[in-house]
């Protein structure tokens, strides 16, 4: 499935590149996009390497509900940053791997929204039927592989969310606490 143009709203920064706006406030998606745009791609993968390796031996029972969707690509779209997640599920070699925008063009599935609906999604404080009937979230391809990666991570006691920002120790677990506040004021919003 080609996921190289996506639907979505965007604005101009300064330079001329296109910032996706989220539906949480410009000056939020704004914010958001210059705080990651800066970032070198190979240091976000192997971030990205080492936090699914944690993840994956301290959940092995993550990868239970996803049988059948192993090898398949599940890309992760958080619209208001400036790149894209793409997520092999294979309990054997699990992959979580960034890419600039329209880098990647085929992939199975793929699940859109701002970064904040996304992380209430994962840290499940968010109701993902809900997000998606709301559309707030925007699902495409093999909903069926996504259904599944929301049932595991409902599964799962506590959060992926949490276990990544323990990953990152003292900052990770205040910048999650910090993304959970902002979240619920946007929410209510």
């Amino acid at each position: 499935m080609d996921f190289s143009d996506p639907n979505l709203s965007c604005m101009k920064n300064r330079a001329g590149r296109q910032i996706h706006r989220s539906g949480q406030g410009s000056s939020l998606a704004r914010g958001l996009y210059f705080l990651f745009a800066p970032l070198p791609l190979p240091l976000v993968n192997r971030t990205f390497g080492r936090m699914m390796a944690a993840v994956s031996a301290k959940r092995p029972e993550l990868f239970e509900r996803l049988t059948g969707h192993y090898h398949k690509k599940i890309l992760i779209d958080p619209t208001n940053l400036p790149f894209v997640i793409e997520l092999s599920p294979d309990p054997f070699r699990p992959r979580l791997r960034a890419h600039r925008r329209g880098a990647i063009r085929v992939a199975d599935a793929r699940i859109s929204g701002s970064f904040l609906t996304l992380l209430g999604l994962i840290d499940g404080r968010l109701d993902g039927d809900a997000l998606f009937f709301s559309r707030d979230i925007k699902v495409e391809g093999d909903t069926e592989a996504v259904v599944s990666l929301r049932n595991a991570l409902d599964d799962i006691e506590g959060t992926i969310a949490q276990d990544v920002a323990s990953f990152f120790g003292p900052p990770g677990r205040v910048a999650l606490s910090l993304t959970r506040r902002i979240g619920n004021r946007v929410s209510r919003a």
